[in-house]
């Protein structure tokens, strides 16, 4: 009788610490490789802060770039705004239906109202020796310090469990 007790709490301990380990509970971004046969994952864990940026430095006219996004109900992800400087090559100028596009100060300011929900997107880390920055509650992730030049990254908002965020690798 002793020992049948003492197997129920030895499994159900068992069962519990598995549960921790690999249950998916903490809300992350995460950048999975493509292309790749075991990709890797990189991740920041997310708070209750629902906002994000991604600034770059555009290619052609060398000058910033800031897309603003928010994550909502089912992980899924929102682009509110983005503030530009030049209107040529690859930026809109112009808004188009559900949309509002401003000049102040020498910055076009383009948002979007009832944009597209998506599950995720591929993000491109180029080799190009120009800016591109992930910010998170005020924190700039550098992403070509942090992710591989030359590679796609897919980005999606997911649950990690603690034996996945050990695998991948915490974005500093």
């Amino acid at each position: 009788m002793r020992q049948r007790k003492l197997m129920i709490v030895v499994v159900l301990c068992c069962f519990c610490l598995c549960m921790v380990i690999f249950f998916p509970l903490q809300k992350a971004f995460v950048f999975t490789e493509t292309r790749a046969e075991q990709p890797k994952q990189h991740y920041i864990l997310l708070t209750k802060d629902n906002k994000f940026q991604i600034r770059y430095t555009h290619s052609i006219h060398h000058s910033d770039v800031v897309e603003f996004y928010q994550y909502v109900e089912d992980d899924r992800i929102q682009m509110l705004r983005m503030e530009y400087e030049d209107l040529a090559i690859g930026m809109p100028g112009y808004a188009e239906e559900n949309q509002t596009l401003t000049q102040r100060d020498g910055k076009y300011f383009l948002s979007f109202d009832n944009h597209k929900i998506i599950d995720n997107f591929t993000i491109y880390i180029g080799d190009l020796d120009l800016e591109l920055v992930w910010i998170y509650k005020g924190v700039e992730y550098d992403l070509k310090k942090d992710l591989q030049r030359g590679k796609s990254y897919l980005f999606e908002i997911k649950r990690l469990s603690l034996y996945e965020q050990w695998k991948g690798v915490r974005l500093k």
